[in-house]
């Protein structure tokens, strides 16, 4: 009996479909464990489990002589506001604006619906879990910015992580080279570390308040790639394998080329 051998095309699709479909799993896989993580927190926090953790965090980011002076020079002060504020509804509101009206000139209608979903999602799920939640703001320390809402979890992490995770991924995805898939992502990941870092080094955060605002804004973010994902696999969105198929398609064959065509005739 003869085995009939697929094809170079047909193994080529099982390997895309594979990885795909791997890349989904591990997706969700990670969405639950953040949260499983998340609700853990939440439950030592509520006991109170997580005190000494935090006072010895919160301390150790203030003078030992002084613990209404953070550690470093007035320039380190002022840089913690200036990373405080990349984090703000302010900025973030800025940026949104900005991205979705640049993929609304580029008739990405879907890609900006992604980011303005990303964006206004996390802000009414971290406002949500603020007012369940209701932890008072830290007193060891006086405040070196203004606060208006409980202090669990983190909005400042909770939206740093949501949006610039979600933009970071969303430009790695309409991109081949692998080098810059690495740099939006890194980039994404040290805007989220230095905006969550410093609502602790100003005094206004708890560590597990931050703790609890990136594991929630990450899982946000990987649930935004994988819908933008899953957009792009429908044809509803441009991604890297579009571009890289528009351009392919777009390169003229050797026959159709004016070069071959005349050095066709002088043979013949």
């Amino acid at each position: 009996m003869i085995r009939l051998q697929p094809t170079e095309r047909a193994r080529q699709a099982m390997s895309w479909l594979g990885r795909h479909e791997l890349s989904t799993l591990v997706g969700f896989v990670l969405i639950a464990a953040g949260v499983w993580g998340f609700v853990e927190l939440a439950d030592e926090v509520l006991e109170g489990d997580t005190q000494s953790l935090d006072r010895a965090v919160l301390l150790a980011m203030r003078s030992n002589d002084d613990v209404t002076d953070p550690i470093g020079p007035k320039w380190v002060e002022e840089l913690g506001r200036d990373f405080t504020a990349l984090g703000g509804v302010g900025v973030l509101t800025m940026i949104t604006i900005a991205v979705t009206g640049y993929l609304g000139l580029q008739r990405k209608g879907r890609a900006a619906l992604v980011v303005v979903v990303a964006v206004v999602g996390g802000l009414v799920v971290s406002q949500m879990l603020k007012w369940q939640f209701a932890r008072p703001r830290p007193d060891l320390v006086p405040h070196d910015s203004y606060v208006y809402t409980s202090s669990f979890p983190s909005g400042h992490a909770m939206m740093s992580a949501a949006t610039y995770l979600t933009l970071g991924a969303l430009l790695a995805r309409v991109h081949a080279d692998r080098r810059l898939k690495a740099y939006f992502l890194i980039l994404a990941a040290l805007l989220t570390l230095c905006v969550g870092t410093s609502r602790v080094y100003l005094g206004v955060h708890w560590p597990t308040d931050v703790l609890a605002g990136w594991t929630l804004g990450s899982c946000w973010a990987i649930l935004c790639w994988l819908i933008a994902r899953r957009l792009q696999r429908h044809g509803e969105m441009e991604g890297a394998e579009a571009l890289n198929d528009r351009s392919s398609e777009q390169l003229p064959s050797a026959d159709d080329r004016p070069d071959a065509e005349i050095q066709r005739r002088v043979h013949t």
